[in-house]
């Protein structure tokens, strides 16, 4: 009976301990209960055992910065597993005080949905220190510099300063931030492109808060996974090693070359020996000689500087290792762009690089072919964007845009209702009574006598041209905006080859198209075309090239990165409102008549959506004015 007794008193009194106990401790205690008291695993994966960590209170919120001190046996119960108690602090700071941490409120309560799917239970910490994957995650972080990001805007908290369950709490989430924070710029960039140019587009998404945080709980190595983050095209990753050499300082290697005046072409000067050396060039004497003028030339060029062949300072001191911050800040700017980009370019697609006035074909991952493009002036742009190709159009029609029409086509025609008639431009009304303008296809188009159509927001194609003799040219930014091909037969004929193979599509063929009738050749699968902007790139021998910064695109990128009150915000897009006349500008060929005020509207005419109130058509003069507006091909 005795033991009885002592059973029936013993009972209740553990009853009255466990509801004492903290909810988390109580959880903790049921699950070592229900398997057998098991020992909690240990922390040797490169990750932390997440059965390890106890669900945290599902009761009222602690709104408190402090915590009551427990009874006896709650206490011990919290030191059994001080992440339950943890636990409980990052409820409470759920509760208003991510706000503090997690300044956007959406991220905010993602982050919240998160955590409170596990019960609040931490995700860097397993008994109250940081675990592996903390430990993986902050190693990370912390040389994030080799993609060209500052490790400075992903803090690492002081988690050996984290003492209590408030200060790990507050630890907990601040490396929960800069995970994320990471994950968002590494995909979408640390500068939102709205912020440099209204002339820049694309359409990609950053990483998802809960799909990071996911998917940092459940991989094998965190670090791989915060890597995907980034670019992986071979370019990027080329790029990036170069970043990589020009901090180590191996393009500088070797004793400094003295300064002084360049020396002219012929003459004797005590440095060539030191110079060709530097330049990999053999050879005796100290003659300033062609073919060390011609290497320095080259060395210029591929850094960034005027090809002019002299030995100037600037080329002295990128020699010297004196130009390593300039040439890096040029990197860092390519880099960033990269991640604006789709980070999958896809295995077959057109890339423009329009600094370098080139467009390349790649094909199943391989360069397919290569030509010389004309690119936007740099009061007129092209735009930096993605885009797909859907259609070619041979012998196109050129359709004047209504602002044009309105500015410059108007005025001329209250002077002589004919003068259109004269250069070559139909004129009609619609049955709403207003005028539209357009240059039939031929050999005269301003257009020539192909357009390479990938719709987009701009306006801007690809398209032949009369005005040949700027291919010759190196310096190749003289458009409105739209890009000339050198050879868009040939080009018609890689693209074809590509998107309807075997039908016979040659460069001959094409041509043989050329006239007055418009024909629309549509793909049957779209190209991607990636318009981009590269000043700093690896070309296909391994060397790092530059090329001039035409439309100021670096240095309004890298004025943002290095003023501390534009960086605090330049992750967050801005709204750039749209301009209808400057669309229609960018979309205009150069004319073909000498004028400089023709253009083109062909997307407006594809999505009868045009970007200014088109105009009326004043009193046809008698004998002009019954004309109807032709059907346009498509």
């Amino acid at each position: 009976m005795t033991a009885v007794k002592i059973d029936r008193l013993l009972i209740p009194a553990a009853i009255v301990l466990l509801l004492a106990a903290p909810i988390g401790a109580r959880a903790a205690s049921a699950d070592a209960v229900n398997a057998g008291a098991a020992p909690a695993a240990s922390d040797n994966s490169g990750t932390a055992t997440d059965s390890a960590i106890a669900p945290a209170a599902a009761g009222p919120a602690d709104t408190g910065t402090a915590v009551a001190a427990p009874t006896a046996p709650a206490a011990a119960a919290a030191d059994a597993d001080p992440d339950a108690v943890v636990a409980q602090q990052l409820h409470g700071l759920a509760s208003g005080k991510f706000d503090t941490v997690l300044g956007n409120a959406d991220v905010r309560a993602t982050v919240d949905a998160f955590y409170s799917g596990r019960n609040y239970a931490p995700i860097w910490l397993t008994s109250g220190s940081p675990n592996a994957r903390a430990r993986a995650a902050i190693d990370y972080l912390r040389h994030v510099d080799a993609d060209g990001l500052n490790p400075a805007d992903y803090p690492i908290p002081d988690f050996a300063g984290a003492t209590d369950p408030i200060s790990q709490a507050q630890a907990e989430i601040r490396l929960t931030a800069s995970v994320i924070t990471y994950a968002h710029h590494a995909s979408i960039g640390r500068v939102h492109w709205t912020r440099v140019s209204g002339d820049i587009s694309y359409d990609q998404k950053a990483a998802d808060p809960a799909d990071v945080l996911g998917a940092m709980v459940s991989a094998p190595d965190v670090a791989t996974v915060l890597d995907t983050y980034e670019p992986h095209d071979p370019a990027y990753v080329a790029l990036k090693g170069k970043l990589a050499e020009i901090r180590a300082g191996k393009d500088s290697a070797g004793p400094a070359i003295p300064d002084g005046a360049a020396p002219k072409l012929g003459t004797k000067d005590a440095r060539v020996p030191a110079l060709r050396e530097r330049l990999g060039l053999s050879g005796d004497g100290a003659i300033y000689d062609k073919t060390l003028a011609d290497a320095v030339k080259n060395f210029q060029q591929e850094h960034g500087q005027k090809p002019t062949g002299l030995l100037t300072q600037a080329t002295l001191d990128t020699l010297n290792g004196r130009d390593a911050d300039r040439i890096a800040d040029i990197i860092v700017a390519n880099l960033e762009r990269w991640r604006w980009m789709p980070h999958d370019l896809g295995s077959t697609y057109v890339i423009v690089n329009l600094p370098d006035f080139t467009l390349r074909v790649i094909d199943n991952g391989k360069l397919d072919w290569t030509t010389k493009i004309v690119d936007g002036k740099p009061s007129t742009p092209t735009p930096i964007m993605s885009a797909e190709m859907k259609t070619i159009t041979v012998n196109p029609t050129w359709n004047v845009p209504p602002s044009i029409v309105a500015n410059e086509y108007l005025p001329l025609l209250r002077q002589d209702s004919t003068i259109l008639a004269r250069m070559g431009l139909n004129v009609t009304r619609n049955p709403d009574g207003t005028i539209h303008v357009a240059q039939p296809p031929g050999p005269n188009n301003a257009l020539g006598q192909i357009r390479f159509n990938f719709p987009n927001k701009f306006l801007v194609y690809q398209h032949d041209s009369n005005q040949k003799y700027l291919f010759a040219t190196t310096m190749r930014a003289a458009s409105h905006g739209c890009m000339r091909v050198e050879d868009p037969a040939k080009y018609a004929e890689v693209l074809l080859a590509i998107t309807r193979p075997g039908e016979g599509y040659s460069a001959d063929r094409v041509r043989r198209m050329f006239g007055v009738n418009e024909n629309e050749i549509k793909f049957n699968n779209p190209m991607p075309v990636h318009l981009t902007y590269q000043t700093a790139f690896v070309d296909d021998s391994g060397k790092l090239q530059f090329r001039d910064d035409i439309y100021g695109r670096d240095k309004d990128l890298l004025a943002i990165l290095k003023n501390d009150q534009q960086r605090a915000v330049a992750d967050i897009a801005i709204e750039r409102k749209d301009n209808a006349v400057r669309r229609e500008l960018l979309a205009m060929p150069e004319s073909a008549f000498g004028s400089g005020v023709f253009g083109q509207n062909f997307f407006a005419r594809l999505f009868t959506n045009p970007f200014a109130a088109p105009s009326v058509l004043p009193a046809a003069p008698r004998g002009h004015g019954g004309q109807q507006r032709r059907a346009d091909a498509h």
